[in-house]
C-alpha cells in the first residue's frame, strides 16, 4: 500500500466466510482489514493488547464484556485490553483493526 488505495476497494466480502488482509505488523502492532459476510462472526476472545476497530462499510454487534454495541459504517470502537470481546455481522461489513502493543513508553 504504497500509493493511496480505497480500503473498501482492498478487500471483498466471501459468502459464508471471514477474511483478512495484513496490511501493516510490527512490533508496536498491527494494522488488519476485515470483511464479514452477514451472520458471520469472531466468538468471545481477548488479547493482552488494546485495539481499535472502524467500521468501512455496514454494520456490525460488537459485545464488549457484557455491553453491546450496535456499530455502523464510519463508526470507531475501542476495544480494551484484557477485556473480552466478540464481532457478528448484522449485515456484511467491512472493518478496519488497528492492534496497539503495550509497550512502556520512555519519556
Amino acid at each position: 500500500m504504497d500509493t493511496p488505495e480505497r480500503l473498501t476497494e482492498m478487500i471483498a466480502v466471501q459468502p459464508g466466510a471471514v477474511v483478512s488482509q495484513t496490511l501493516v505488523k510490527n512490533r508496536g502492532g498491527s494494522v488488519t482489514l476485515f470483511a464479514f459476510d452477514a451472520g458471520e462472526g469472531l466468538s468471545e476472545h481477548s488479547t493482552p493488547h488494546e485495539a481499535v476497530i472502524q467500521i468501512l462499510e455496514g454494520t456490525a454487534r460488537v459485545t464488549i464484556g457484557e455491553q453491546l454495541h450496535v456499530v455502523i459504517e464510519g463508526q470507531a470502537l475501542r476495544l480494551p485490553a484484557g477485556v473480552p470481546h466478540a464481532v457478528h455481522a448484522e449485515t456484511p461489513f467491512k472493518m478496519l483493526l488497528i492492534m496497539l502493543k503495550n509497550e512502556e513508553i520512555n519519556a
